[in-house]
């Protein structure tokens, strides 16, 4: 089996950077893309030097086009289904059944986010519900805002929310599990506090304009933050025997390195900045991660040839 340098799993901004490293260092590199992006739904990309506002799939479609020009790359549209560690190397499983062989091995499989189970809420999703700030809090800055979500994890969120506004809502369906002092200092900082239960979210043309209990009251809101959790978009990484991090993310070391030698983890799923930016340099880090490594290897083969060649 001719055996590739890497195979890339995942072409968000992650991936595409590494394969874009990769391939300017003349490896055989392989982009395997399952189609399906965490920010898929997202009407902008936001963070992104030279790039802020830009539609995400628009995005991955330019990463495409410039890595075209890189002959010793490709990226198909095809999931990974299984790899193994095997002869210093990994043997990979695509969804097709074909088995590829390479020698080094980057996870760019991203997080899902664990979605409230809120009627309605798959209507706003992406245009007026998001669960990052950092991302999409400048387009509703000083708008009424609720946030979603119970424990020091909602309330988290709502206090971070106050540098984007000052009319903010923590809504949590339910008990808040809150001590009395986390309940004062929402109230210090202005932030409200709605326990009753969620019967839906209502507005228009995916903008959110209320929240409706099941007491029949009304909250009226322009935008929801909320944090309820995310999972391991895919399950390689446990299965190669990563180690993972109390949060549930994998635990890394510089450049991207996990404790399977020639496994290399970048992206959300690795990282609790979750910002395209930094999955991209995470990406380009892994890369360069690997491309020394191979090439420590390569070396040190010649060199053993060399050696062996002048005793004959």
């Amino acid at each position: 089996m001719d055996r590739l340098d890497a195979v890339i799993v995942g072409a968000g901004p992650a991936g595409l950077s590494a394969a874009l490293i990769l391939g300017r260092c003349r490896r055989r590199v392989l982009v395997c893309d399952a189609g399906h992006p965490r920010n898929a739904v997202s009407h902008a990309l936001h963070g992104f030097l030279t790039r802020d506002g830009i539609e995400p799939m628009e995005l991955r479609r330019i990463g495409r086009e410039q890595l075209s020009r890189y002959s010793t790359v490709e990226v198909r549209d095809i999931e990974v289904v299984d790899a193994k560690c095997e002869n210093q190397g990994f043997a990979v499983t695509l969804g097709d059944l074909t088995a590829l062989s390479c020698r080094k091995l980057l996870l760019a499989t991203g997080v899902s986010d664990l979605l409230p189970k809120i009627d309605g809420f798959h209507s706003f999703y992406g245009r007026s519900v998001f669960h990052c700030p950092y991302c999409d809090g400048w387009e509703v800055r000083d708008q009424p805002i609720a946030i979603y979500g119970r424990g020091d994890h909602g309330k988290g969120l709502a206090l971070e929310l106050t540098a984007w506004s000052a009319d903010l809502v923590l809504c949590t369906d339910g008990p808040a599990d809150l001590a009395g002092h986390d309940v004062d200092r929402l109230t210090r900082h202005g932030i409200g506090l709605r326990e009753e239960p969620i019967a839906r979210i209502e507005g228009r043309d995916g903008i959110l304009e209320r929240i409706v209990f099941t007491t029949g009251d009304v909250l009226e809101r322009r935008a929801m933050f909320f944090s309820t959790g995310e999972r391991q978009r895919s399950d390689l990484a446990a299965r190669l025997g990563c180690a993972f991090t109390e949060k549930g993310a994998v635990e890394t070391g510089d450049y991207e390195i996990t404790n399977v030698s020639g496994l290399y983890v970048a992206g959300d799923a690795s990282r609790f900045v979750q910002l395209a930016i930094v999955a991209a340099g995470e990406g380009a880090e892994a890369a360069f991660a690997m491309n020394t490594a191979m090439l420590k290897e390569d070396l040190a083969a010649r060199e053993r040839g060399g050696q062996r060649r002048s005793s004959m």
